[in-house]
C-alpha cells in the first residue's frame, strides 16, 4: 500500500519525538538535591514541543546509508541540545527579550535568568557528551568527527556567529546577501550537520557528500524564508512564540528585502534545489524528499 508523503512525515516526526522525549525524560531525571531546580529548568524547554525537525533530518541521512536506529536517534538528540540550548540564550532578555517558546513561557520567564544560562549551558555540553558514548557509534573516529562537525556548526563559524550576526543588524541595516549569510550560519549550520552525519556514520568519504552538502544549504535558507513568512503572516497562538518582532525591531528580512510574494517564490524554487541534489538516491530519500516540502507548507 503506497503511504503519502504527508501520513509518511506525520508519522516519522512522532516516532522521533517520542524518541527524543523519552531520551530527555532519562538523562535529566531531576535529582533530590540542590540541582533539582536547574533539571526543572533543562526539562521544561526540552521535553514536549517542538518539531524534532532536526533528528529527524539525522534519521533521514543515516537512512541513506543503512545506518541503525539508536546511533540515529543518539546523534539526533545531541543536535537538540544544541537546538535547544540556543532557543533557551535566544530568548534571554538580552538577546530577543522573548516570553513564550513552543506554546509555554520561556525558560527565564518560568524559572530565572540565572537558571536559563546554566539550563543553556548543560544542554550544550549534555551534547558532546552524547556524542562521546561509544553507544552513538563504536569507533571512535566516527565519534570524534561527529564532536567536531558539532562544534564547528554551533560555534563562531555556524550558529553562534549568525546569531552576533543577528543582534549586529538592529545597528545597520542588511542587505540581501548579508542576510543570506546570516541565515546560512544562524539556522543553515546545524542543518549541515544533520545532513552530514549519516555520511560521518557511514565513514563515507568527503567527496561523496556534495550533494547532502547542497540539499542541506537549499533547504536551511528555504527554511529560514518560511520563519519569516510566519514572522508577518502567522498566528502567535499556532506558532508558539511571538510573531511580527522583526519588523517591530526594524530588522531586514527575506521577506522585508523581497516581498511576500518574492520570498514565497524563492523559498519553493530552493525547495525544489534541495530536492534536486538528491538525484543520486532512491527511495531511501523519500522522506528527506518530504521534509523539503514541509519546510515551506508548516504553519509553525
Amino acid at each position: 500500500m503506497r503511504v503519502d508523503a504527508p501520513t509518511r512525515l506525520d508519522a516519522a516526526l512522532t516516532a522521533m519525538a517520542e524518541a527524543i522525549d523519552g531520551q530527555f525524560d532519562q538523562l535529566l531525571a531531576v535529582p533530590q538535591d540542590q540541582r533539582a531546580r536547574l533539571y526543572e529548568a533543562m526539562r521544561h524547554s526540552a521535553i514536549g514541543g517542538g518539531k524534532r525537525l532536526r533528528p529527524l533530518l539525522v534519521k533521514a541521512s543515516c537512512d541513506l546509508f543503512n545506518i541503525g536506529w539508536e546511533s540515529a536517534v543518539r546523534t539526533g538528540l545531541a543536535v537538540e541540545c544544541i537546538h535547544v540550548y540556543s532557543l533557551i540564550h535566544d530568548d534571554l532578555p538580552a538577546m530577543d527579550d522573548d516570553d513564550m517558546r513552543r506554546g509555554k513561557p520561556t525558560v527565564h520567564r518560568a524559572f530565572d535568568e540565572a537558571t536559563a544560562i546554566l539550563a543553556g549551558d548543560c544542554l550544550h555540553d549534555l551534547a558532546f557528551s552524547i556524542l562521546v558514548d561509544e553507544r552513538t557509534h563504536p569507533d571512535p573516529f566516527a565519534r570524534c568527527e561527529l564532536v567536531r562537525a558539532l562544534a564547528l556548526s554551533s560555534g563562531p563559524a555556524g550558529m553562534a556567529g549568525g546569531q552576533m550576526m543577528d543582534l549586529a543588524a538592529q545597528a545597520s541595516p542588511y542587505d540581501l546577501p548579508t542576510v543570506t549569510r546570516m541565515q546560512q550560519l544562524k539556522t543553515g549550520a546545524l542543518v549541515d550537520f544533520c545532513m552530514e552525519a549519516g555520511a560521518i556514520l557511514a565513514r563515507v568519504p568527503e567527496e561523496r557528500r556534495v550533494g547532502l552538502r547542497g540539499y542541506a544549504r537549499d533547504l536551511g535558507l528555504a527554511f529560514q524564508i518560511a520563519d519569516d513568512l510566519l514572522d508577518v503572516e502567522g498566528d502567535a497562538a499556532v506558532t508558539g512564540k511571538a510573531v511580527g518582532k522583526d519588523a517591530a525591531a526594524g530588522k531586514a528580512t527575506f521577506v522585508s528585502l523581497m516581498g511576500v510574494d518574492q520570498a514565497r517564490a524563492q523559498a519553493q524554487l530552493l525547495v525544489d534545489q534541495a530536492k534536486d541534489h538528491l538525484h543520486g538516491f532512491g527511495s531511501e530519500a523519500d522522506l528527506l524528499r518530504d521534509v523539503a516540502d514541509f519546510a515551506i507548507r508548516r504553519s509553525h
